[in-house]
């Protein structure tokens, strides 16, 4: 690699590390190339991404970001998972783990708090943003569905005497 093409990479590290929400350290020693093509698909289906580098450029592009803290689990093969979402990169990883223990989670970060692999595992155990948004709509829909069924529930009622009575004085 030249020394053009590791600024290159070395740039795209540092603002990776600026802009994402979570980052995942692992170690991927063992793997098989279909088995880490099937990681990469289901990082990118859930929004995520991983990325293989050299441990020298990552940790020159760990410097001058809040991520710094992780520079310790750079030691040997690593690869790193990534996304926006605080939640998506480790539960995609978390769950990766589980099927494939020649995959393991060394720890992470989050903004500048440093995580080990039990908290990458609690990050994993969370929901999604979209399944929260979800949740609180779903909060916020029911007060106003109950209203709705108890104001529409008298006239109901009124509806099905009216129609007794009818059917009564019809007999």
């Amino acid at each position: 690699m030249e020394r053009a093409e590791k600024r290159e990479v070395v740039s795209a590290l540092h603002d990776v590390f600026a802009d994402t929400g979570v980052v995942v350290v692992a170690h991927y020693a063992g793997l098989s190339v279909s088995k880490m093509t099937k990681l990469r698909s289901d990082m990118r289906d859930a929004g995520g991404r991983v990325k293989v580098a050299k441990n020298r450029l990552v940790k020159l592009a760990l410097d001058g970001t809040d991520a710094t803290g992780i520079s310790d689990l750079l030691v040997g093969p690593t690869c790193l998972a990534f996304s926006d979402d605080p939640v998506t990169a480790p539960k995609v990883a978390v769950k990766f783990a589980k099927d494939n223990e020649k995959f393991v989670i060394l720890g992470g970060t989050m903004g500048s708090t440093v995580l080990d692999a039990k908290g990458v595992s609690a990050l994993a155990d969370l929901p999604s943003l979209d399944e929260l948004r979800g949740t609180l709509i779903g909060l916020l829909q029911a007060p106003a569905t109950k209203i709705a069924r108890t104001v529409k529930e008298p006239a109901g009622q009124l509806a099905r005497v009216f129609s007794a009575y009818g059917s009564k004085e019809a007999a």
